[in-house]
């Protein structure tokens, strides 16, 4: 059985609120640091402020690119990527050219993707197909367009449609490969161990703070770092 501890360290702490605050950033760093949490993933805007509170820790800032909708440029989605870079991003969650995937333009999406993890640099990319507006095969397709771009993840959604499930993590698992991140409606303990099972390494949620302090987590204390 994981231990929450364990299952702490596959989470994305994440709060991508428009309305998000200064202070609210320094609470998610504060408890990131307090159950040690994988990253906290953050709007570019707060990408600075988060790298200063998390300084000296592990704890990753990871960003996201062309959210929610993946419908900027290349371009645009790289310069995002390497300014984030400098900010202090380690890791970068990028939305995929949804329309173009629709379209079949399958160069297009893939060139956009390796545009992210050139300008990434060897920082990890997470690529966001949108599980709620695809097919199967159209998600085993996106995978493998994902795998062949040099991506480290591919993740299932941004949470605007749809929530990750069971069904959709373990095709993109035995689609993809390890880097599986499961993002969107994932708010008890019972479903980010459901997803774990079936094959997600990282765990994307803005409740990771409840999940972990859930009575099923009982016997296993946290020290801060």
């Amino acid at each position: 059985m994981i231990t929450r501890e364990q299952l702490a360290k596959t989470i994305d702490h994440t709060l991508l609120r428009s309305d998000a605050t200064a202070d609210d950033i320094r609470r998610l760093c504060i408890e990131a640091k307090e159950y040690h949490f994988a990253s906290v993933c953050v709007n570019p805007i707060h990408v600075s402020l988060a790298t200063g509170l998390l300084k000296k820790t592990d704890i990753k800032v990871c960003t996201v690119i062309g959210f929610p909708l993946g419908a900027t440029t290349s371009d645009v989605k790289a310069f995002e990527a390497k300014n984030a870079i400098e900010n202090g991003a380690r890791e970068v969650d990028m939305v995929m050219n949804i329309g173009a995937f629709k379209s079949g333009d399958y160069d297009v999406v893939k060139k956009d993707i390796k545009a992210v993890v050139d300008a990434a640099d060897g920082r990890i990319v997470k690529v966001i197909i949108e599980t709620g507006l695809l097919t199967d095969e159209e998600k085993i397709k996106a995978c493998q367009l994902v795998k062949e771009a040099g991506a480290d993840f591919v993740k299932t959604s941004t949470g605007f449609y749809g929530k990750a499930t069971v069904r959709d993590v373990a095709l993109m698992r035995k689609a993809f490969g390890k880097g599986v991140k499961a993002s969107g409606g994932i708010r008890t303990w019972k479903d980010a161990i459901a997803l774990i099972k079936a094959g997600a390494t990282r765990i994307g949620t803005s409740t990771g703070v409840a999940i972990v302090q859930s009575t099923e987590t009982a016997g296993c204390k946290f020290k801060s770092i």
